[in-house]
Formats: structure tokens, C-alpha cells, sequence
């Protein structure tokens, strides 16, 4: 962990989250997979936290665990110096819903993510009436200022979800996650539904609201491009653990997982013919039964006989140790 006299907003320690599938005729035994396994980060106030991978990596299943949607079998996840998961835990209601209020989600669909029958005052207004933050009466007013705060006409929120664009609909969603002033927000592939163009305006929208209200950002993405223009810091992560992370010049200027230069390598660039510096070769393994040793040996053109026994200690390098990977060639 850096060092700083300051306690992190969010710290994951060794957090693990597994899924069993049901025994049947083939598998006479709960065999788990490992969505996550064995991942540690953290997050600063004010501070964004990129994560990326590929689709079915774990990201997704990562954030839900954060925001308590599953439960994690090992490890501890510590909110503003709270726990709130791990062994031993368990929230009173009253605490629970207090961490719904102080942690918030955007996702991934603008449309499906929002209501169809509700029309946006109703959307953006649900959570301040039920933390009674608002009075019925000042629904209007409310929903009216925070169309202002994610740029949206005012005289909107009378429309329903379906008379939007969807970069409309994501600010609206924007807008929901705001309105009851949150510590943290995860976003969940919040821009990968959206044009290119939209996508650059929601993602200096977020800049501009974690400077304004001081918020912190988990944001989760497969587009490494993309992490790369809003990100603090960036962790990789493969098949349930984070292979590298660092400061985000560091892990994109100076890669050291072989994964991570993979996917910096397969990032298209504008007037320039592609070109495949690190081929890939397979398919993700599954986490069902992931390979033995580090986990992407099977794909690693430098993988040694040492990556197909053991999985690797992470090791720390830079000027103060924030760039970290776990690798073998290290």
C-alpha cells in the first residue's frame, strides 16, 4: 500500500469470490469457480482506479462483491475504515443501507439499467426520497438541478428513458448515481455501449464531477484507451487476479506483464497500419479448471517452465514501489 498518512477510501485484501456449480453425472463434486482469487488493491478519496481485462475476467463479478451484490469466501473489503466484508462481518440494516447511499453503481446498458415506466424526475429522485433527503414536493426541483449537473435540458425530466439517445440516457444514469452524494462510484464498461464521440463527453463529464463533489472512481473497462484518459491508476486483471498495476503512465508507457503488453499492442491507432507486436495465442482459459502456475502461461510467448508450476510473487518496482506485477521474468 502507498505510503501515506492517509487511510485509503476503499481497501480489498485478499478478496476472494468463488461460485460453486451443482453437482450432475459428469461432476460428482462442487467444483468452485474462481471468479476472483486472491486480488488486493485500493482506492484514495478523490482518486480513479482503472480495471481492465478481458470479458470474463472477473471484473464485473469484482465490483458487485464491492457494492455487497455477492459474497466474497475469503478476504476483507475496508470502506472508509470500516469493514464491510470479510470473516466475522456482518452489517446491521441500518449500516447496509447507509453503504448504499455513500457507494453507487453506473452500468454498463444505459437503456436496460433504467426503468421504462418511470420518467426521469421519478428516476433520478427515488433514492432522495427513500433516504428522505428530499420532500415529495421537491422533486421537481431536485431532478432539475441534477439535469443541470450532468449537462441535460432541464424541461427533460417529464421524458421517459426511451426518448433519449443513449449518451443521454447514460448522463441520466450519471445523474441517479450523484443525487445522493456518494464517496464511491463504480463504473461498470460505463462507456464501452457508446459512440466515440459520446463516449470522450461522459468520460470528461466523470472528470468533472469527481473535481466538483470529490468522488472516487472504480472504473471498469476492457478498452485500455479508454481507462487511460480518466485513470489515476491502472490494474490489470486475468482470469480472477490482477497480474499488474500502477500509476497509469507507468503501465502503459512502461508495460511489464506480458498481458498487459498484449492488450496495449491490440489498441488501434488512428492513420497507422495495425501491427501484432505480442500475438496472443488460445482462448482464455476456463476458471472452472484454470491451468496450474500463473494462469496465462498457456497464451505467454515468454512463458518458462517456472510459470507452469508456480503462480508468481508480485514484485515492486519504481522510485517508490507503485508499479507492481506478478510475474516470473521479474
Amino acid at each position: 500500500m502507498e505510503n501515506t498518512s492517509i487511510a485509503p477510501l476503499l481497501d480489498v485484501r485478499n478478496l476472494a469470490t468463488w461460485f460453486y456449480m451443482p453437482k450432475n453425472l459428469f461432476s460428482r463434486k462442487n467444483d468452485p469457480i474462481r471468479a476472483v482469487d486472491r486480488v488486493s488493491f485500493f482506492i484514495n478519496q478523490k482518486e480513479t482506479l482503472g480495471l481492465v481485462g478481458e470479458s470474463g475476467c472477473g471484473k464485473t463479478t469484482l465490483g458487485r462483491t464491492i457494492l455487497g451484490l455477492e459474497t466474497p469466501v475469503d478476504g476483507e473489503i475496508i470502506f472508509s475504515g470500516k469493514k464491510i466484508a470479510g470473516a466475522g462481518t456482518a452489517l446491521k440494516a441500518k449500516d447496509e443501507k447507509n453503504l448504499r447511499k455513500r457507494m453507487q453503481v453506473v452500468f454498463q446498458d444505459p437503456l436496460s439499467s433504467l426503468n421504462p415506466r418511470m420518467n426521469v424526475m421519478d428516476i433520478v429522485t427515488e433514492g432522495l426520497l427513500e433516504f428522505k433527503m428530499i420532500k415529495k414536493k421537491e422533486r421537481a426541483d431536485a431532478a432539475r438541478r441534477l439535469m443541470g449537473v450532468v449537462g441535460l435540458d432541464k424541461d427533460a425530466i417529464y421524458r421517459f428513458p426511451h426518448e433519449f439517445s443513449g449518451g443521454q440516457r447514460q448522463r441520466i444514469n450519471v445523474a441517479r448515481a450523484i443525487s445522493l452524494n456518494p464517496k464511491l462510484i463504480i463504473c461498470d464498461e460505463a462507456v464501452s455501449a457508446l459512440d466515440v464521440s459520446v463516449q470522450a463527453q461522459v468520460i470528461n463529464l466523470f472528470s468533472d464531477l469527481r473535481e466538483k463533489y470529490g468522488l472516487s472512481y472504480l472504473f471498469i473497462s476492457h478498452d485500455l484507451s479508454v481507462v487511460s484518459n480518466i485513470a489515476d491508476r491502472i490494474a490489470v486483471m486475468y482470469l480472477g487476479r490482477i497480474v499488474e498495476q500502477g500509476r497509469c503512465e507507468d503501465v502503459i508507457f512502461s508495460p511489464m506483464h506480458p498481458y498487459t503488453r498484449a492488450l496495449i499492442d491490440a489498441v488501434p491507432v488512428a492513420g497507422k497500419e495495425k501491427q501484432q507486436k505480442m500475438p496472443l495465442s488460445g482462448d482464455v482459459p476456463s476458471p472452472l479448471s484454470p491451468p496450474p502456475g500463473c494462469t496465462f502461461h498457456p497464451r505467454c510467448p515468454k512463458a518458462m517452465d517456472v510459470c507452469r508450476k508456480t503462480f508468481p510473487d508480485v514484485v515492486s518496482s519504481g522510485v517508490i514501489g507503485e508499479h507492481r506485477v506478478a510475474c516470473h521474468l521479474y
